[in-house]
């Protein structure tokens, strides 16, 4: 049982631990294992959802920077320091710092926290996977080999698997240390040299684990990290001749930028552009089982998250049942400040806010009904970007609300009458990212797996502790390649093929 005075102590002391971090602080880029201020001095603030104040700075990041990054990165990459060590000592490396975060977890938590808005203990769970990424790449990162090929008698073929060269990756706002940790920690382990350039809304913990890679062990140049906004310094990345491949998690219509971006350079790149995944709920279900996964799922970090089980597809005859569930659950909802440990925190930004009301109206406007809505605290700090969560239906599949990511703690309800709607609904968006199956028929939740469009289905579940083994990605809008697993290696890395003619 945990001990409510000891946990609220616990909390004032992350909280508190934040301040100390990040108070009156301009944090620098991280340059070829110096840290560099912006060439022209430059700095952006850095606002706390939760009260909407400032806190600190970031250098706000421009093309001289950029490319001091790049060049940093491509020399690293061909001194071969890193990308030709053994990968046992590059997996070591990244073991260790695993190690680091975990020494300094307290202090990332609360530094990951206040900077989203999100929870302390959302940001412990964040804290905890990024770790796991570097211990599991970190192991991996010498288990990667490629394949011997029969050729006719006197030839003998093989595969290497090697690493890009520099790649270059930008990363959202909403999970900045779990995507850095996925991203990061692939790159690396495949010997590549990287160019992150972070959300400038959200970016602190990135910083900060940057610094940390540079005390495991990994060399100067190896990682860089330039902050700056994603119209001047994520463009220039983007289009940067001197990339060898980029990554990209963010939305859809950035993602084309990019993809044109890469293009004209004649490099790849990974895309992961976020989604609307189903929840599909059949009679037979387990609601014991569901109900608590659902809507955790919409409500996680405010519902900013990419794979946020945003439409819930009802079968009609549960429909009533349901929905008495998650009227209560809603209603017992909160929202509050990071530091509290509500239900959920706000949302990133004002921007963020005011996208989500925006939802809200045209909602209001298509006369969907408000089945249920959670609040928000009493005591919320004012200034804070707050958003309480909302249960609409029955939602028109054509409707807004059922079509477009929202990116907030906004659940769509549908129902359904069989297997072959639930699976026409379920497709029925151009996103194809996660979808959760509920049913006790084990043969029509493998029809139905096979039969969603989605780069990941959960049967009787919704997420993993993280997915860290798991590849994630999408089909059509929801981009392409996989990070996460193996998989993640194989996309930060290039097929070599080898024939030798002996006679």
């Amino acid at each position: 049982m945990v001990d409510l005075a000891e946990f609220e102590n616990h909390s004032d002391n992350l909280a508190n631990r934040s301040r100390v971090i990040a108070q009156e602080r301009t944090w620098s880029n991280v340059i070829d294992g110096k840290f560099e201020p912006s060439v022209t001095g430059r700095v952006i603030n850095m606002v706390c959802p939760s009260d909407g104040k400032t806190f600190c700075m970031i250098a706000h990041s421009g093309l001289e920077d950029i490319n001091a990054a790049v060049d940093a990165a491509r020399r690293a990459f061909e001194d071969g320091l890193w990308s030709r060590m053994p990968a046992l000592e590059r997996g070591r490396i990244l073991r260790h710092l695993a190690q680091r975060i975990h020494a300094n977890f307290e202090d990332l938590a609360a530094l990951e926290s206040r900077d989203t808005g999100k929870p302390l203990s959302q940001a412990e769970a964040d804290i905890t996977a990024t770790a796991r990424y570097f211990e599991y790449y970190g192991g991996a990162a010498d288990k990667v080999h490629g394949e011997t090929i029969p050729l006719p008698n006197g030839f003998t073929a093989m595969t290497l698997r090697e690493p890009h060269g520099v790649v270059g990756s930008i990363i959202p706002w909403n999970y900045p240390a779990q995507i850095m940790g996925r991203v990061v920690g692939a790159g690396l382990a495949m010997g590549n040299c990287l160019v992150i350039k972070p959300a400038e809304d959200a970016c602190l913990s990135i910083l900060r684990i940057a610094e940390l890679a540079l005390e495991a062990g990994v060399p100067p140049g190896v990682l860089n990290v330039v902050t700056g906004t994603g119209e001047e310094a994520g463009a220039l990345l983007a289009s940067h001749p001197g990339l060898d491949f980029i990554t990209f998690t963010g939305s859809p219509e950035v993602g084309t930028l990019i993809q044109r971006a890469a293009a004209g350079n004649h490099i790849g790149c990974t895309l992961e552009l976020g989604g609307k995944s189903p929840q599909v709920l059949f009679d037979d279900a387990d609601l014991e089982a569901a109900m608590p996964v659902i809507t955790n799922a919409i409500i996680q970090n405010a519902g900013q998250t990419c794979s946020a089980g945003s439409r819930l597809l009802v079968h009609k005859d549960k429909w009533d049942e349901v929905l008495e569930n998650l009227v209560r659950r809603f209603d017992n909802l909160v929202a509050n400040a990071h530091h509290v440990n509500a239900d959920l925190g706000p949302l990133v930004t004002r921007n963020q806010a005011e996208r989500v009301a925006g939802f809200m109206d045209l909602a209001d406007d298509a006369n969907i009904p408000v089945l249920a809505a959670g609040k928000i605290a009493e005591d919320a700090p004012e200034g804070g970007y707050y958003a309480a969560p909302t249960l609409f239906g029955p939602v028109p599949s054509d409707s807004a609300l059922a079509q477009e990511e929202v990116f907030g703690p906004v659940l769509s309800m549908l129902p359904f009458s069989d297997e072959e709607e639930a699976v026409k609904l379920a497709n029925d968006t151009p996103y194809g990212l996660v979808a959760g199956l509920w049913t006790r028929d084990a043969a029509r939740s493998m029809r139905l797996a096979r039969s969603i469009r989605a780069g990941q289905v959960y049967i009787n579940g919704y997420g993993a502790g993280g997915g860290i083994e798991l590849p994630f990605g999408g089909f059509k809008k929801s981009g392409h390649g996989r990070e996460k697993g193996f998989e993640g290696l194989y996309e930060f890395s290039a097929t070599k093929t080898i024939v030798m003619n002996h006679g």
